[in-house]
């Protein structure tokens, strides 16, 4: 089982190298990198690639690590009892299975995708560290112990907002995802949009990349965005010129929304075209 990327997913060498080494030392594999690089995307490729079932647990601010585990709903088998409900007899009927343990029960070797872990409290990832590391949990309403049947392929994705836990991290094998070169965003283009006239390409690369590197931005455009617009420029018919003369120091790029997401970034290039004009005059 060796993950080699997909159609679909353009997986740079050290990124699949550091799949595949995950999966031999059967440790996480924690994902960092910026918002829209691929990183959740990787675990569903990762299961396609490998013929794997996927599980996902999308982390919010609010979820508690025995979320993944397992919930007891007490409150529902009180009004059950109070009701004379037969169910009440049977506590099973009562427990939510977690993420974890449908990944720990899971009949094929499955994909558990743990996606952005630091939005949670930090305590979070303490507290998975001991069922992560022997991959078994204890249900204490039941007296049962969960034991993966096989330990799954577990990937844990972070956007960097807060630091993880030394011994958190001790326990994972760790790749960061850096922003794609022009060379690979126009192998990955290519995947989203066959047959795309190189001249447009070549342009809105150009304007693209140009547009990350304006001093001041607050939030420099992704990948998941370069495609948005690209997706917009070839609906909308725009000619590579435009983009051409589209450069962040004259004018604000065209179909900017897809790029630029908030007010701060659009005054800044508001600013830098009236500049532009000022000085032509």
């Amino acid at each position: 089982m060796r993950f080699e990327g997909t159609d679909s997913y353009i997986a740079t060498e050290d990124l699949r190298v550091a799949v595949n080494a995950a999966v031999a030392l059967e440790r996480p594999l924690l994902v960092k990198g910026e918002p829209g690089t691929g990183k959740t995307v990787l675990a569903q490729q990762v299961a396609q690639a490998l013929g794997a079932p996927l599980i996902e647990w999308h982390v919010k601010s609010t979820t508690k690590a025995q979320q993944g585990l397992y919930e007891y709903d007490a409150v529902s088998r009180l009004r059950d009892s109070q009701l004379g409900d037969e169910r009440v007899k049977d506590i099973n009927n009562y427990i939510r299975k977690g993420k974890l343990w449908e990944a720990f029960t899971a009949p094929v070797r499955p994909v558990l995708l743990i996606d952005e872990i630091d939005k949670a409290d930090i305590e979070f990832p303490n507290d998975l560290l001991l069922e992560l590391d022997r991959m078994e949990f204890f249900v204490y309403e039941t007296g049962e112990n969960v034991r993966a049947i096989q330990r799954p392929i577990v990937i844990i994705t972070s956007n960097n907002e807060k630091d993880l836990p030394d011994a958190f991290l001790r326990r994972c094998f760790f790749h960061f995802i850096k922003f794609p070169d022009r060379e690979t965003m126009t192998e990955i283009v290519e995947v989203h949009f066959p047959g795309l006239k190189q001249r447009l390409l070549r342009e809105a690369l150009t304007l693209f990349y140009d547009v990350r590197d304006v001093p001041g931005l607050k939030k420099k455009p992704s990948t998941s965005e370069l495609i948005d617009w690209i997706k917009l420029l070839v609906n909308e018919d725009v000619d590579p010129e435009t983009l051409r003369q589209g450069d962040t120091g004259k004018l604000i790029p065209p179909l900017h929304g897809a790029l630029l997401k908030n007010e701060q970034d659009v005054h800044l290039f508001e600013r830098l075209a009236f500049m532009a004009r000022r000085e032509r005059t």
